[in-house]
């Protein structure tokens, strides 16, 4: 059942614009799953969802596509609260974040630990992340990108 359930949950949120739990829950209720909002709350943990942006003004619930721990998981929820924007120049990603935040989305980005980065420095409301080659700078600014699009 919690397979299925999830399953839904993800066909729902990339079929349209969820903005709360409330919303998922009676989106469930109406394609047959009954559901509270405590098991609505594990659901999105466990699949990692995250809120972005909708392009409209809202938020909406979207996939990262990174699988992991709850360092993971804090990591996405600063990202996402805090970055707003990522480049990329050889192997060194620039993240900017709004002011007074890089060094806390910093600190969760490094928690999480990735072989293909050498270091990080951060600022008051610039992160470098020196990656080892070009090509580990690239994955990452792509896959941060998916995650500040909510792709």
């Amino acid at each position: 059942m919690k397979n299925s359930r999830q399953k839904r949950i993800l066909e729902i949120i990339r079929a349209q614009n969820v903005e709360t739990q409330e919303e998922l829950m009676q989106t469930l209720c109406e394609s047959g799953y009954k559901v509270t909002q405590a098991t609505i709350s594990r659901d999105i943990n466990s699949l990692r969802l995250v809120k972005v942006p909708d392009g409209a003004g809202g938020y909406k619930y979207a996939e990262t596509g990174i699988k992991g721990s709850a360092s993971t998981s804090k990591f996405l929820a600063m990202f996402t609260e805090n970055v707003t924007s990522v480049t990329r120049g050889q192997n060194i990603v620039c993240v900017k974040c709004l002011t007074g935040m890089a060094q806390a989305v910093c600190a969760s980005f490094d928690s999480i630990g990735r072989e293909n980065i050498v270091g990080t420095l951060a600022g008051e409301d610039t992160i470098f992340v020196l990656c080892k080659t070009d090509k580990d700078a690239e994955a990452l600014t792509d896959e941060m990108q998916k995650i500040l699009l909510g792709a």
